[in-house]
């Protein structure tokens, strides 16, 4: 089952990527569309990555 989900995960993230590339090349509305939700979804993982490797706020690090 967990398999599953993750080929899915893959697929959808193949598939937004192909949709980048054919957008980029002026390919259909619903296209584009597909790819401003799959550089919006992409943005979101790198900003929650980076919040995530800093830390809660307030943690300092320094010791």
């Amino acid at each position: 089952m967990v398999a599953l989900v993750l080929v899915g995960i893959l697929v959808l993230a193949v598939g937004g990527c192909a949709c980048v590339l054919w957008a980029e090349r002026g390919g259909p509305r619903w296209a584009r569309t597909v790819a401003t939700v799959t550089l919006a979804a992409g943005a979101l993982v790198r900003r929650s990555a980076k919040a995530r490797r800093r830390g809660p706020k307030g943690s300092g690090g320094g010791e």
